[in-house]
């Protein structure tokens, strides 16, 4: 009997993962839903025997998904995938009636492993062989089943954003230089670093909540390419009349380069000591510890996330102290001097029931876009 399968998740690349992450033999009709609002819809239209459920959402995340399922009683079966890792957030999620927890990104062993404990998915016998023969491969139809339902968009042609530079021979003066390539980032790849970003603040989030004994509360991350000069701009999000100190650290790998910011509002120090188990004294030097601390479990395990996705590995220079006691357009000035454009992600954390307010910033320069496009560009096809 063919299951009724819905994939809720914001990120058409996560959509992708989990679809081809699902058993070859299982015979499913796979319905997709953007986000948690489509997600209800479509369960009520039947399409979700099983339901498997992202978390960060915007709209209505998963926990309200969740809720909603609970408290209309609709008829669905419940496996969480997030990036969000929080010991926490896994209990919360089976509280509301989630079977399980896995941790994204999806792993196809792991998932199968889940379906076959809760009886949801069943390997086929000699007997039912025959019939399981006559469907194609779940995975790869589920993959093209996507492309067909939720790229409503005229697709991009992303061969010059990762086409390969090619050097030409040195030339004589009376040449003229070859053109760089010009960098851009479709609509597909903003979504994949969204994506990546998401998994990786889930890393960082974790590791902040085992260390504070708190729950972590993640955004979706906010991914622009953009004028460096423009830097301030996208950042009035986080802009307040407080004043912020801040944290800079270069990274660089194989043909990528940047630096990652820490930003904390001054107000949230007490609390944030508090909860570190330091003396506070309100002054410089005690303040500057706690964001070498904060800038070093944060920076350190985001950079972490990103490397093992991508499969890179990063070397990070020696934090920086961008200010203290001083707005965000102050911090970010000398950083508005260095290049043209950026990858900027902005990842902004809170901790529940704490007035604290964090921002991560993750700036790639341009030219790393290239080589970064190119590992990307294995995650989408």
């Amino acid at each position: 009997m063919t299951t009724k399968l819905l994939i809720c998740d914001d990120s058409n690349m996560a959509r992708k993962q989990v679809a081809r992450s699902l058993p070859d033999d299982w015979d499913v009709d796979i319905s997709f839903a953007n986000n948690g609002v489509e997600g209800i819809k479509a369960i009520k239209e039947g399409k979700g025997d099983v339901l498997l459920l992202d978390l960060n959402m915007p709209e209505m995340d998963g926990y309200q998904v969740l809720e909603t399922i609970l408290k209309e009683d609709l008829p669905t079966l419940t496996i969480v995938i997030s990036g969000d890792i929080q010991p926490e957030a896994h209990e919360r999620v089976t509280a509301l009636g989630a079977l399980d927890f896995i941790q994204k990104p999806v792993n196809k062993e792991k998932l199968t492993e889940v379906l076959l404990s809760y009886g949801v998915f069943t390997k086929p016998t000699s007997d039912t062989e025959s019939t399981a023969d006559k469907h194609l491969s779940a995975a790869p139809a589920a993959a093209e089943q996507l492309e067909k339902v939720v790229n409503t968009e005229k697709p991009v042609n992303t061969t010059k954003v990762i086409e390969p530079l090619h050097v030409a021979p040195v030339p004589v003066s009376h040449e003229q230089p070859p053109e760089e390539v010009e960098i851009t980032m479709s609509s597909d790849m903003r979504d994949c670093y969204q994506e990546i970003a998401n998994v990786a603040m889930g890393r960082a989030g974790d590791l902040l909540a085992r260390i504070l004994n708190v729950f972590v509360q993640l955004p979706i991350p906010n991914v622009n390419f953009i004028e460096v000069s423009e830097l301030r701009m996208a950042l009035k999000d986080i802009e307040s009349t407080e004043s912020t100190s801040g944290i800079c650290q270069g990274f660089i790998s194989a043909g990528i380069s940047g630096e990652a910011l820490l930003i904390l509002n001054d107000s949230s120090f007490k609390d944030v000591a508090s909860l570190m188990n330091y003396h506070y004294e309100e002054d410089k030097s005690t303040e500057l510890e706690l964001l070498m601390d904060l800038a070093n479990v944060l920076i350190g395990s985001c950079l972490k996330g990103v490397s093992e996705q991508l499969d890179i590995q990063f070397s990070q220079g020696h934090p920086e102290v961008l200010g203290q006691h001083r707005n965000i357009s102050d911090l970010i000035a000398n950083n508005a001097k260095k290049w043209k454009k950026t990858l900027a992600i902005e990842i902004s954390y809170s901790i529940e029931n704490y007035p604290i307010k964090c921002d991560l910033l993750l700036l790639f320069t341009e030219k790393s876009m290239q080589t970064l496009n190119n590992k990307l560009a294995y995650l989408i096809e």
